[in-house]
């Protein structure tokens, strides 16, 4: 199966060109695809290298990056974006949001950031809203016990899966974290 998404019976136009940048194949892979089901051109990117050759070729009209990639930085991927092309309406996914890095993405030119798993409706509400206002908030958004058990996944991700670390830099036991992270995700 190719990693770039099929041409659909479904005319695209050449003003919804997208560019989707994300390390995670299969979510980068559903994304285009359900994407390309509305009507975008899309082109897919695993990480900023590539990114910048398929940007060497062509401009898209928006973009979806996501914060972190395994050979780079999303934010600076944006800055490049815009350079290239001033309209281009990027949205920055992240599986780890705070407040620094979202006031980050906006000062970079990225007109939302959105928490993963985003679905392609908040995607779509994201890049279609009118400059200056915010879309309407997820259907279903993330509960508080997801955003808690993504944060805690990503420190521990960030600490090389390291437990003890991990449940140092989060301020709790460490024997507690050992259970959190035992269960299975919350809805």
């Amino acid at each position: 199966m190719s990693d770039t998404p099929q041409t659909t019976d479904i005319p695209t136009d050449p003003q919804k060109s997208l560019l989707i940048v994300d390390d995670d194949m299969p979510f980068r892979t559903r994304l285009g695809r359900a994407m390309e089901k509305r009507g975008y051109a899309v082109t897919l990117a695993e990480g900023v290298e590539e990114a910048k050759a398929i940007l060497r070729r062509e401009a898209p009209a928006y973009a979806v990056v996501d914060l972190r990639l395994e050979d780079g930085d999303g934010i600076e991927l944006v800055n490049l974006i815009h350079d290239i092309r001033e309209d281009c309406r990027a949205v920055i996914l992240t599986g780890y949001g705070n407040i620094t890095t979202a006031v980050a993405a906006v000062k970079a030119g990225a007109i939302d950031y959105l928490a993963k798993p985003a679905d392609a409706d908040d995607v779509e509400k994201a890049l279609l809203a009118p400059p200056g206002q915010m879309p309407e908030p997820p259907e279903n958004p993330m509960s508080a016990d997801r955003v808690r058990w993504e944060h805690i996944q990503r420190v521990y991700e960030l600490c090389d899966h390291n437990v003890s670390e991990t449940a140092r830099r989060l301020g709790m036991h460490r024997r507690t974290l050992q259970r959190i992270l035992a269960k299975r995700a919350p809805h």
